[in-house]
């Protein structure tokens, strides 16, 4: 049995500029964080020739072309898997649709089992780009590249989305005392609401390919509040840094009507009145995650609570797309 995970992340600056659409004419940046809240995937050879596949389905298939699930059909074929019996779970901290890149992760740890069970080492930078390519090129999704990257290196890491389709990955430069008041003081709230990714992204792929200069605007605006992000959490500045994610959140929900709600919104008030300094909802918008940084967390943790939102805490995950377990027999 192999059992691997890969963790789900939250942004820091730069979220929409890691599209092909965008990147290949201007170059992306991304600050990912991950966080200790994973995808769990378990691989289990099974006697008989067939694969069965649990998700939020059940599966039973005696070829890999059967497979419904697109992506696990697609990485059985990328590894070269599947050829014996075999069983795929998953399972997830946190449910799909909540903005945290739940699927890049699935990708990345479903990969990373599949490596492992067929004793491959995998380089996190050579499973990000197949998680990429099953997604991207395979897949057609009008997605970015941050999830399956962060999910692969984990940390707190900053990405550059190359015109060449390269990706240069850097760690940013925290001291201990900034990483440590980060955990404290970014609270993390679930608004209730999930939501595909997909339909949002997809407005601003197609507008992006159009050289919609509207969205473009918005993209290379967005990419300087990233480098302007990087500056000031590398020189401990974390009240400047919440005040740019509240510019951040500004700016992403001029870049379609379906990034927020009346409610959503009604929520960020509330808390930009009780401590909190800046924030933004995480993901491609429409629900899943707000996001505030505060410096007086009981009082905002009592004001959202009042709400009826529920916090998920956290800290980062250091280590990336891990094999928890590995016994062939």
């Amino acid at each position: 049995m192999v059992i691997t995970r890969a963790p789900l992340r939250i942004t820091f600056g730069g979220g929409g500029t890691d599209l092909p659409s965008y990147y290949r004419d201007h170059g992306g940046f991304v600050i990912a964080a991950a966080i200790d809240k994973y995808i769990y995937i378990t691989l289990h050879k099974v006697f008989e020739q067939k694969l069965i596949i649990k998700y939020s389905k059940l599966e039973t298939v005696t070829e890999v072309s059967e497979i419904q699930h697109p992506i696990i059909r697609e990485a059985l074929k990328l590894v070269n898997a599947g050829n014996e019996g075999l069983e795929i779970t998953s399972m997830a901290d946190i449910p799909a649709g909540t903005g945290l890149g739940s699927s890049g992760s699935f990708t990345t740890a479903l990969l990373k089992g599949l490596h492992a069970y067929k004793r491959n080492l995998v380089h996190p930078e050579t499973l990000a780009q197949q998680a990429c390519e099953i997604e991207i090129e395979r897949l057609k999704e009008p997605i970015g590249k941050q999830d399956q990257y962060i999910a692969a290196f984990g940390g707190i890491t900053c990405f550059y989305f190359n015109k060449d389709d390269s990706v240069t990955a850097k760690p940013l430069k925290l001291s201990d005392e900034t990483c440590y008041n980060l955990e404290d003081n970014l609270l993390l709230f679930f608004t209730g609401f999930s939501r595909s990714a997909s339909s949002i992204l997809k407005d601003q792929d197609t507008r992006s390919k159009q050289s919609d200069q509207e969205m473009i605007d918005n993209l290379n605006f967005i990419k300087d509040l990233g480098f302007q992000s990087m500056e000031a959490l590398e020189e401990g500045n974390l009240v400047k840094f919440a005040e740019l994610m509240n510019v951040h959140w500004q700016r992403k929900k001029a870049r379609s009507q379906n990034m927020s709600n009346p409610q959503i919104n009604e929520w960020y008030e509330h808390a930009l009145k009780n401590g909190a300094i800046g924030g933004k909802l995480i993901g491609a918008g429409g629900g899943g995650f707000l996001m505030f940084y505060t410096e007086d967390n009981k009082r905002l943790r009592k004001a959202m609570r009042e709400k009826g939102l529920s916090e998920v805490r956290f800290r980062f995950d250091f280590e990336g797309a891990k094999v928890l377990t590995n016994e062939r027999h």
